[in-house]
C-alpha cells in the first residue's frame, strides 16, 4: 500500500487543561493533513478539480493515545478506500514522534515516527460537489486516477 504521509504542525492552542490535543483539534489536524493531500499534492499532479467542491459526508475517529504538544508535530498517514462513483474516503494514522527529545535537532521529515503505535486511526467519508449546481458530482478519471495512488485493495 502506497501511503501519503505529511507532518502536522501542532499549536501551543491545540492543547485542554489535560496537557493532550483536544477532539476537535485532532479532526482539525485530520483536515489539515487531507488538504495536503487533496489539494498540494492532488493540484501537484496536476488534478485541481478536488478544490472545485468536496463535502465532508462521515468521519470516524479512534483514540489509541494522547497526543501531548510537540515542536515536531504529527505525522499523518493517509490512504483512500472505498474509491466509488461519487464518493471514496480518506483514511488516516496520526503517528507521534518516537522519541521524546526537546526536539531541537529533530527533523520533522527524518522519518523518526512511532508507526507501532498510531495516537489515531480514523477515517473521512468525502463526496465531491459542485458548488455552482448545488448537488454531489462523480469523480472524474483524472481524480480517480490520483487517488487510484493511494487505494488499498
Amino acid at each position: 500500500m502506497t501511503t501519503y504521509d505529511v507532518t502536522v504542525p501542532l499549536r501551543w492552542s491545540d492543547q485542554d487543561a489535560y496537557r493532550h490535543v483536544n477532539h476537535a483539534k485532532v479532526v482539525t489536524l485530520l483536515e489539515d493533513a487531507r488538504a495536503a493531500l487533496l489539494f498540494d499534492a492532488a493540484v501537484e499532479a496536476g488534478v485541481s478539480a478536488f478544490e472545485a467542491g468536496l463535502l465532508v459526508a462521515k468521519v470516524a475517529v479512534a483514540y489509541r493515545r494522547p497526543i501531548p504538544w510537540h515542536p515536531r508535530g504529527v505525522r499523518a498517514r493517509m490512504w483512500c478506500e472505498q474509491v466509488r462513483a461519487a464518493s471514496f474516503t480518506v483514511g488516516y494514522e496520526l503517528l507521534l514522534p518516537s522519541h521524546s527529545g526537546d526536539g531541537a535537532s529533530d527533523s520533522p521529515d527524518d522519518g523518526d515516527w512511532d508507526a507501532a503505535k498510531p495516537a489515531v486511526v480514523a477515517d473521512t467519508q468525502l463526496v465531491p460537489y459542485d458548488l455552482a449546481a448545488e448537488r454531489p458530482r462523480r469523480l472524474t478519471a483524472q481524480e480517480r486516477s490520483f487517488l487510484d495512488r493511494y487505494t488499498v485493495a
